[in-house]
């Protein structure tokens, strides 16, 4: 493919930037502006792009050939061959054959009647000899249908083709014949209305060597008839003869270059005529567009660098090798790790705050005052299996007599029954506890991944050091425990005694809620349990007071939904369904009583475990406790053996008993609650900071060898090198857009011209109102741009000159002083251009 060598100038700068920019792996999206040619039947739109890539493909004849638009992608690759989208996978190396392809193509959706359609052919030419370009060959233009045509053809054609050349990356071909009336182009309407301020439209001049003789297109070339801001561009295509005659493009354009200098009215202009410079013109467009796309590219390879600059410094001069090198990093990563773990236990102000979850010190602290309190209170808080144990106790305890005195051997064994179930609760709190550090020293030696030994073994020497510390503390606990239970010291001054518990009322176990009406916590939750319709799926603003539960519609706390009183409710866990991704828990009442309207529960739904975990930890300070699933079994059992059977007397023992045990029990999970946290903190976390900092080293030291410790990991050889060969392409790219800025000339816009003859207002025609274009109509040579010209003389052959048209003179601009009365270019150069006189003799007639 060949024929277009601006283009060819242009490949080497886009691959040139293609390349730098495929070495730093970022996409380079130039977006080279699509070029549509629009015009009438036959104007000669489909020569037009063909002489813009150099190939013959294009159908051709007379009458409506192009009846579909066809979508041409010129593709670089290193190959030449054509790809339909329609028969992917077909490559088609003969450009002939394409042809025919688009032919057979079009007939099979519109049929051989000249019928039309607006879905395109896309068509993909891959060459060595092209940008990466779209092209549209759009139908032209026709008022009367013809064969399997519509009515409406007209407006069809006109809504496909503004489909198209409306898009603000489109340039437009405005292709009118030059033996036609040129105020009539439909070319020229179409590209108005698309682009009224006329930056994107350039016109093109076809057939001027068919025109009448003694007649031309000068003034319409020179920018005086009808101006366009970006001027018209002469053409001349081959005629049918010359393409039946196999003649080549080349061919045909040395034959162009000949007309314009053999031909008097345009030798003055030739350099700025034909193909060659309508070539010039569009690839101009393009530098244009790319050198205005360089600045956003060198902006963002200019951040890029700056981010790579820092860690770079540090590979510049890097040996791997080298065993001081090595020493420094070892001892400067456990330093960051003490560090880290310091500030993950006790909390800091690093950047690196984790702001999705709890985690480090903050989640051993709700470990502490939320989960562990609950968990004691889920097992501590199990009324009617205490009141029966109690009852069997007394009972055993008498045996075959009838006991008058409360037996204090009874207070001794339900004592040690609940001291006992307290192992169960500390010795998880040590569970979850360890979890959490080896979390956190997991997470602090993520940063020595670039040396995965070191990593490894620094994990795994810390992780065993925190298992023989929990043995350690669970034994600790277990030794406390078993303390509790060896000796029950009723003399404690906060133990209510035996004379103190007779008097004491059931309800005492509920002091707890002795608060005051004080709000305990607040947030978001939703009820689970509601339908759709009554507003289940939406949060609400929950207010929990020691009294009672209320929730708003929002955080201002204006629209009271309800207030639920908490006296006698019990809390539980509900099982998360299959679909939802909410923990709930429940509200309800033991005795079966409506809860909320005609509720028998409040379920109760919030986002994450560790929210539900505080919600059932606040309730637990409002006096609303847990009860078990089976509690009401061993209640039901419990009454028929030993409630509903009590006599007076017996029932009042249990409830002494009660009392005491609940006073007793109060002081036992007090120190609990205080001692096991304090174990914690002394034999584990406190301890492993401190071996942290002081041990690791020397384990480290006397594990093995510290080079094959310190060997770098490939990733982050990997990692090294592509950095350096990221900086160091990043460096070369913006080299080479300064290159490009210097090596590539843009042109400013032309300034704009008046051109009301084409007004989009409501007085202008519309397609196809005017008449039918008169051969030769304005283009020839006596018609002038100033109606006071003297008249031309009689052209040879007699025949008289056509009527002068009538309309508004343009201004004359100021005469730029060249030689010769030369007109500007179609586009200027950058320093101020002025436009040459209508006619620098208007009283001097032209000889053709």
């Amino acid at each position: 493919m060949a024929g277009n060598t601006g283009m060819e100038q242009l490949i080497p700068i886009v691959n040139k930037l293609q390349d730098a920019f495929t070495q730093l792996g970022v996409h380079m999206q130039l977006d080279l502006p699509q070029i549509a040619v629009v015009g009438g039947q036959s104007a000669g739109k489909s020569s037009v792009l063909e002489n813009f890539v150099g190939r013959d493909f294009l159908p051709r004849g007379s009458g409506i050939v192009t009846r579909r638009p066809l979508i041409l992608q010129l593709i670089y690759h290193p190959h030449e061959y054509g790809e339909f989208l329609h028969k992917k996978g077909d490559r088609y190396t003969n450009f002939d054959e394409i042809r025919k392809e688009i032919e057979a193509d079009t007939d099979r959706i519109t049929g051989n009647n000249k019928g039309i359609s607006n879905l395109p052919i896309n068509l993909r030419v891959y060459s060595p000899n092209v940008l990466n370009l779209t092209l549209i060959d759009l139908p032209g233009l026709t008022k009367v249908p013809v064969g399997d045509q519509p009515q409406d053809i007209e407006q069809q054609i006109r809504n496909m083709i503004m489909t198209y050349i409306s898009k603000d990356s489109c340039l437009i071909l405005a292709v009118s014949p030059a033996n036609s009336d040129l105020a009539n182009s439909d070319a020229l309407k179409l590209s108005k209305d698309a682009d009224p301020d006329g930056l994107r439209t350039i016109g093109v001049i076809t057939k001027l060597d068919l025109m009448d003789e003694g007649t031309d297109a000068r003034d319409v070339l020179e920018n005086k008839l009808l101006p366009l801001r970006r001027g018209y561009v002469g053409v001349v295509n081959r005629s049918q003869k010359d393409i039946d005659g196999k003649k080549d493009i080349k061919a045909a354009m040395a034959a162009e270059r000949k007309f314009f200098l053999a031909h008097p009215a345009y030798r003055h202009v030739a350099d700025r005529m034909g193909t060659p410079y309508l070539q010039r013109v569009l690839n101009q467009q393009l530098t244009n567009h790319i050198r205005e796309t360089l600045p956003s590219l060198r902006d963002k390879l200019q951040k890029q660098l700056l981010a790579m600059e820092k860690e770079v410094e540090q590979y510049k001069h890097f040996r791997p090798d080298d065993p001081s090198i090595k020493t420094k990093a070892m001892l400067q990563m456990i330093q960051q790790l003490q560090n880290d773990f310091e500030r993950a236990i006790e909390g800091s102000g690093s950047a690196a705050i984790n702001t999705n979850e709890l985690s480090g010190g903050a989640k051993i602290n709700r470990l502490f005052h939320e989960r562990f309190p609950y968990e004691i209170v889920r097992m501590e808080f199990d009324e009617k299996e205490l009141r029966r144990e109690i009852a069997f106790a007394i009972r055993n305890i008498h045996g075959i007599r009838v006991g008058l005195f409360t037996p204090d051997m009874a207070f001794d064994a339900i004592v040690k029954g609940q001291i006992a179930r307290l192992k169960e609760p500390s010795l998880k709190c040590v569970d979850l506890v360890v979890q959490e550090l080896t979390n956190v020293v997991r997470a602090c030696t993520l940063k020595m991944s670039r040396y995965p030994r070191l990593q490894e073994e620094t994990e795994r020497i810390i992780t065993t050091h925190i298992r023989e510390r929990e043995q350690i503390c669970k034994e600790s606990i277990l030794l406390m425990n078993e303390c509790e239970l060896a000796y029950m010291n009723t003399n404690h001054e906060d133990f209510i005694g035996f004379a103190n518990a007779q008097q004491t009322s059931e309800t005492s176990s509920k002091s707890g809620r002795k608060l005051g009406n004080q709000v305990i916590r607040k947030g978001y939750m939703s009820i689970s349990n509601l339908g759709f319709m009554k507003g289940g799926s939406r949060d609400y603003w929950f207010v929990l007071t020691s009294e009672s539960l209320s929730w708003f519609k929002d955080e201002e706390e204006r629209d009271k939904k309800y207030m639920l009183m908490l006296d006698g409710l019990k809390i539980k866990d509900i099982e998360q369904g299959f679909m939802s991704r909410r923990h709930v828990f429940a509200l309800y009442n033991p005795d079966q009583r409506n809860v909320y309207k005609d509720y028998k529960e409040l379920q109760l739904g919030v986002e994450t475990q560790d929210d539900m975990d505080s919600w059932k930890a606040s309730f637990l300070r409002a006096g609303v406790y847990p009860e078990k699933v089976s509690d009401s079994a061993n209640g039901e059992e419990g009454s028929s053996e030993g409630s509903t059977s009590m006599d007076p007397q017996l029932e009042r023992q249990v409830e002494t008993i009660r009392n005491l045990v609940d006073s007793y029990m109060k002081i036992v999970t007090k120190t609990t609650r205080d001692l096991v946290p304090k174990s914690l903190m002394h034999l584990m976390i406190n301890n492993t900071k401190e071996f942290i900092n002081g041990e690791l080293l020397a384990h480290l030291y006397a594990s093995g060898d510290q080079s094959s410790m310190m060997e770098e990991s490939p990733e982050e050889a990997r990692k090294r090198e592509e950095m350096l060969r990221m900086y160091h392409a990043c460096k070369e790219a913006l080299k080479i857009i300064g290159d490009v800025s210097m090596a590539t000339v843009t042109t400013p816009m032309p300034p704009p011209v008046k051109d009301d003859w084409l007004s989009t207002g409501q007085d202008s025609p519309k397609i196809g109102q005017s008449g039918p274009p008169s051969p030769g109509g304005s283009m020839r040579k006596p018609i002038s741009a100033n109606v006071s010209r003297a008249p031309p003389p009689v052209p040879g052959g007699g025949r008289p000159a056509p009527a002068i048209p009538t309309r508004p003179t343009p201004a004359p601009p100021t005469r730029q002083g060249n030689a010769g009365g030369l007109p500007p270019p179609l586009i200027p150069s950058s320093d101020t251009r002025t436009l040459f006189c209508l006619d620098q003799c208007w009283w001097r007639r032209r000889v053709p």
